[in-house]
């Protein structure tokens, strides 16, 4: 079994009126199927009200479904016994750092979920030099995160989550409110945790260029899934994507048009080199 899997889940945001009558019922997720193995990355792509976000808040158990199942490592977000559990397998990035980061100084923010779950002081320091040297923000720790910037922030507030020791972390568009430079660090501390600690990642995001490097690419609209596959498999299909309000990246969609202006350039071109030596090698 995988570290998550959703099984025909459905979740509903229910509207009503100063009577508690019933207004109105939107589906959010609509009998949605996925499944994460652990040590992955995964991506999980949609424009806005795709749903992408509200079952990230699933993982986490900030949501529980109307219908069907959710299995996060072996436990079912429905018990309310287990959400302390399941939180402590599944952690949560949100979009805004500030919205996380709670204390004046940076390790002692680190070291707040830590503390929460009881864990001894030795070894909680011993999480807190880990986790922040895990994410470049070692040199940091005694900075205020008020004078951080976005970037730096954000990989803070992985730290965090980090040092809690989680199997999984779901970071909800990490990157949504960053420039580019801060994207790119946030998206390269996330790779490291993957690559060498083996924690699975699951990334919420509408950036076509964020999902490049994933495992696996899970594509969702109105609910559903609707296309899934590699990276390459779903760039590949520059139409079908766009026709779910996608782009793709910038490198993709110039080799797809330099393709269909006939010259013979492979579908699913995913970086500039691809494309450059796909371009020599045309005689």
């Amino acid at each position: 079994m995988g570290i998550v899997e959703a099984k025909n889940l459905v979740h509903e945001y229910i509207t009503r009126d100063e009577e508690g009558n019933v207004e109105g019922i939107q589906v959010a997720l609509d009998h949605l199927d996925l499944s994460v193995e652990p040590g992955q990355f995964i991506a999980v792509l949609g424009h806005n009200g795709s749903g992408k976000s509200t079952f990230a808040k699933h993982i986490n158990a900030l949501l529980t479904p109307s219908e069907g199942t959710l299995i996060v490592d072996g436990m079912d977000v429905n018990d309310d016994e287990l959400v302390y559990d399941i939180r402590q397998r599944a952690g949560m990035v949100f979009q805004n750092p500030d919205n996380q980061i709670i204390a004046s100084v940076v390790q002692e923010d680190v070291g707040f979920g830590p503390e929460n779950l009881g864990v001894p002081t030795e070894q909680i320091w011993e999480r807190v030099e880990r986790s922040l040297k895990s994410v470049g923000m070692w040199k940091y720790r005694e900075h205020s995160p008020n004078k951080l910037s976005g970037g730096q922030k954000q990989r803070v507030a992985i730290a965090g989550v980090m040092a809690m020791e989680p199997k999984c972390i779901i970071l909800d568009e990490p990157t949504a409110m960053l420039d580019p430079d801060g994207r790119k660090e946030v998206l390269q501390a996330v790779h490291k945790l993957n690559k060498e600690k083996g924690v699975t990642i699951i990334l919420i995001t509408h950036y076509m260029e964020e999902v490049v490097d994933a495992d696996y690419v899970y594509v969702m609209d109105q609910g559903k899934v609707v296309m899934e596959g590699n990276p390459r498999g779903i760039f590949s299909q520059v139409d079908a994507l766009q026709e779910h309000r996608l782009d793709v990246p910038q490198i993709t969609a110039l080799a797809h048009e330099l393709k269909n202006s006939g010259l013979p350039i492979p579908d699913g071109i995913l970086t500039r080199q691809e494309l450059i030596d796909a371009l020599t090698k045309i005689k």
